[in-house]
């Protein structure tokens, strides 16, 4: 590698995980807590009962991807999830569908606050936007 090409390769790496930084910020994670119960019945929930909306990103070697992620609590567990893509690539879309063949199994019964994924059908990077999603989800269930 050149001299000239570090600059150009950090600038770009840079970019790339300042832009993924701020994305949270302009998720735009959404609710829906007009459904019985409204907050969560159990005494010691930290969560809204409700479902949510949020957008997540991950960058791949090749391009940023976005997923939108769908969450319904119940007393800080997660009662359903719907994760949708938008794939840049096909390499991307056959990951995502993997993902999202697989992510119920994962976080479905689940605390909210338990929910931890890293490879999920042989996904990895899609998990990155997942989580993104998770976390915007939890600051707006939260309120």
């Amino acid at each position: 590698m050149t001299a000239a090409a570090r600059p150009v390769r950090l600038a770009v790496a840079l970019a790339g995980v300042t832009g993924t930084l701020a994305l949270p910020a302009c998720a735009g994670a959404s609710a829906d807590t007009d459904q019985p119960g409204g907050a969560a019945s159990g005494g010691d929930a930290s969560y809204t009962d409700g479902t949510y909306t949020a957008e997540g990103s991950y960058a791949t070697p090749e391009t940023v991807e976005t997923i939108q992620v769908t969450l319904t609590l119940e007393s800080d567990a997660v009662t359903a999830v719907e994760v949708t893509g938008d794939p840049q690539r096909p390499e991307s879309e056959q990951y995502q569908s993997q993902f999202i063949g697989g992510i119920s199994d994962e976080v479905v019964g689940e605390d909210i606050d338990d929910i931890a994924v890293s490879r999920v059908a042989g996904s990895s990077l899609t998990s990155g936007g997942f989580t993104e999603a998770l976390e915007a989800i939890k600051a707006e269930a939260a309120e």
